[in-house]
């Protein structure tokens, strides 16, 4: 019991006041801690991790594959500062926990390096002040990345490299999001959602947690403990997104639009009572063409009643299920498989069938999807609007990204379940 206790001061005391990594130094800075070969990830030590190591070459840590570092912190949101570079040019994509993008395409010089700063959100299943209830996670949340003790950053790309990692905890407005699968951050390749494409597009000054689960319902959302969780943090200034729909129409866990209406309304009622701001997202369509390119509504009324309680409740609406009716009518039905998940056998890592997904994105359909919502916020003038960066907020649907020059790295991280195709994903 000393022991763990003891454990527990000194973590909380570091997650108080910030810590520090340096590659390859052996004279540190007052505070920090020099990272080396065989600095590996425990419980107790921040390290490598995920069977992963950069090599330490001229005060840099780096690599020609994806590499991850992890350490351990109490629930909560931190301001990281990273000095990206190492001794080779490089062009480093940085995300952290479970695939969330933080910072895309950072390009550095041979032996040069730039600073880039950016806010994460932490999270457990444990509600604050609630011994008696937890969120109930599905299988596959339990062995991720999105709600365990450890902070995880993963480098990335063309020799993706750092100098330095500074993390300090931070008490700023946050942006909680509930939503289901197309929504939540997706941890496996090929998959991606607009919610983890999101952070991305924010300065410093706001953090982003989703909170948002394949399968889910906004009853079940309820049921789940996921309402509660957020509920447990969510103070005066934060804002909350609603996106439900797809989950909500099926048969098996079907919600009458009545009790839809009648939930989301509780909801925005709730957030306000917490001088939090609600925001209503309308889903996004599925990848379903008529025969004259049109795209099919197979939303069953959900996105009509969203619209009606936002104007009911003059609550700020993000219409996704409109830009996304220009967004894939533009592409057409050949070019919206390059957004929605759509391989041939054998294009990933344990995927040993074909994946032809009509609901779900890809990196580059879960990046047009977040732009989106950054242009329905920018026109909205929610004070969030001024914590977009500068270029976000100004995408036009009906003119996306060339998808001949969009990329992103993949991350290899591995499906907990061996084969990719046998994932569930709502």
């Amino acid at each position: 019991m000393k022991f763990t206790f003891l454990a527990l001061l000194a973590l909380s005391s570091l997650a108080l006041h910030g810590q520090s990594f340096v590659c390859g130094d052996a004279h540190a800075p007052k505070g920090a801690r020099a990272l080396t070969a065989s600095s590996f990830y425990t419980s107790s030590e921040a390290g490598f991790d995920l069977h992963t190591a950069p090599v330490l070459e001229e005060k840099s840590c780096s690599s020609d594959k994806p590499f991850f570092f992890s350490v351990t912190l109490p629930e909560g949101s931190y301001r990281v500062t990273v000095v990206l570079g190492s001794a080779q040019p490089g062009v480093t994509t940085v995300r952290a926990e479970a695939r969330r993008l933080m910072l895309e395409k950072v390009a550095t010089a041979a032996g040069g390096s730039t600073t880039r700063v950016f806010d994460v959100n932490l999270r457990i299943p444990t509600i604050p002040g609630d011994d008696k209830h937890h969120v109930k996670l599905k299988p596959r949340e339990k062995s991720g990345l999105d709600w365990d003790t450890k902070l995880t950053l993963e480098f990335n790309g063309t020799h993706p490299g750092f100098r330095s990692i500074a993390i300090a905890p931070i008490h700023e407005p946050t942006i909680y999001l509930a939503g289901d699968s197309t929504v939540v951050d997706q941890d496996v390749e090929p998959w991606a959602a607009w919610g983890q494409m999101l952070p991305r597009f924010f300065k410093p000054g706001v953090v982003v947690a989703n909170h948002g689960e394949s399968g889910e319902t906004v009853r079940s959302f309820e049921s789940e403990q996921r309402f509660a969780k957020i509920f447990s943090t969510i103070q005066k200034g934060d804002y909350l997104f609603f996106q439900f729909g797809h989950n909500d129409q099926k048969p098996e866990n079907k919600v009458s639009l009545d009790l839809y209406k009648k939930l989301l309304t509780t909801y925005v009622e709730k957030t306000r009572a917490a001088g939090a701001t609600p925001v209503l997202v309308t889903s996004m369509f599925r990848r379903n063409f008529d025969e004259h390119g049109k795209i099919v509504d197979t939303m069953a009324g959900y996105p009509e009643a969203m619209r009606a309680i936002a104007a009911e409740q003059h609550v700020t609406l993000i219409d996704l299920n409109a830009m996304s009716r220009t967004l894939f009518e533009v592409l057409g039905p050949e070019g919206t498989q390059q957004a929605f998940v759509h391989y041939a056998a054998n294009s990933f890592p344990n995927q040993t069938e074909a994946i032809h997904d009509d609901t779900h994105f890809n990196n580059y359909g879960a990046y047009e999807l977040a732009q989106c919502i950054a242009t329905g916020l920018r026109t909205s003038h929610l004070p969030l609007a001024k914590k977009l960066v500068r270029n976000a907020g100004h995408f036009n649907p009906a003119h996306p990204d060339p998808l001949a020059t969009f990329s992103l790295p993949f991350t290899p991280i591995p499906p907990k379940e061996g084969d990719v195709t046998k994932v569930p994903q709502i």
